[in-house]
């Protein structure tokens, strides 16, 4: 695999650091996937993934979102995410999408998000799904219903309290205090992302994984978690576009599995032709760092193989 990085600025001048890792010289790339990470992580940690897709003949570029990894440029600014930050973070992956197209016009591309990445795709392929041959969407949900709207009402709440550019630990606990309560006894308070304890351990350790955010980042994400669940948003994704969506059936986030099948069902409902799903069996939230993360890859790779 060859490894670059880049940056490109923002619309509103934010430079968005990226890697870009591609097959190794006199390998023909037959698509691109583009990589959309989580919150509290960095797209470094795709670069297996990445080493994966490329074996396998795929560009993938991937970028560290707003406030996240080397776009942070500092440990102590990670979460800090500015105004309108789930909206930017969709445009920054739309213009990334732009730069791709332009240094891969013969390519097909497709667009991966995990967790809030997925999030933010299924806004992305609200507002551009037609510049994308398929999308693949992990550790995903559906509607929230009143538990979006009292996330809401609480983080408008502590914008009030303590101002939109402060760290909230209230919205932090409320969100994710949770996510091991299925998982007891529990050896770190992040059992919930993987059964792989090297995993887990890899992750606390790595300075820019598990940070804080704002109390305003909260406030945008919820409005982005309500906006992406209405019905009339929904039948803005293209009907023809592809979408393979894969969770672990032990992820709080994906409710464990419920939310998942909620989602399936709201784009099949909304007449997208080709919605494929996986349910991995006591996987939980990385699906990529678990204990059968070959599996998970090869079926990814199996599903992109249809859709070239």
């Amino acid at each position: 695999m060859i490894e670059t990085n880049f940056t490109f600025k923002s619309k509103d001048g934010l430079e968005i650091f990226t890697y870009k890792w591609m097959p190794e010289e006199g390998v023909q790339p037959r698509a691109v996937i583009q990589i959309a990470h989580g919150m509290g992580e960095t797209a470094r940690r795709y670069k297996e993934v990445g080493e994966r897709l490329t074996n396998a003949g795929y560009i993938v570029y991937a970028d560290d979102h707003r406030g996240h990894g080397q776009t942070a440029k500092e440990i102590d600014k990670l979460g800090e995410m500015g105004d309108d930050s789930f909206n930017l973070m969709v445009d920054d992956m739309y213009q990334l999408t732009q730069i791709i197209k332009k240094e891969n016009s013969e390519l097909p591309v497709f667009l991966l998000g995990h967790s809030m990445g997925s999030f933010l795709t299924q806004r992305y392929i609200c507002l551009h799904g037609k510049e994308l041959r398929g999308v693949i969407l992990s550790g995903s949900n559906g509607s929230q219903g009143i538990i979006a709207n009292i996330g809401s009402f609480i983080a408008n709440r502590e914008v009030k309290k303590i101002g939109r550019n402060s760290k909230s630990a209230k919205m932090a606990e409320m969100t994710f205090g949770g996510f091991n309560k299925g998982f007891a006894p529990c050896r770190t308070d992040f059992d919930w992302l993987t059964r792989d304890e090297k995993e887990v351990d890899k992750y606390i350790e790595d300075p820019s994984c598990g940070f804080g955010y704002t109390a305003g980042f909260y406030c945008d994400l919820l409005q982005g978690l309500k906006l992406i669940a209405r019905k009339e948003e929904i039948n803005k994704v293209p009907k023809e576009l592809p979408i393979f969506i894969f969770s672990g059936d032990k992820d709080p986030v994906g409710g464990m599995g419920k939310g998942v099948l909620k989602l399936i069902n709201a784009y099949k409902k909304a007449g997208i032709k080709s919605v494929e799903y996986k349910l991995y069996k006591d996987g939980r939230h990385e699906m990529f760092n678990e204990i059968n993360r070959d599996e998970v890859i090869e079926n990814l790779i199996l599903w992109l193989e249809t859709h070239i």
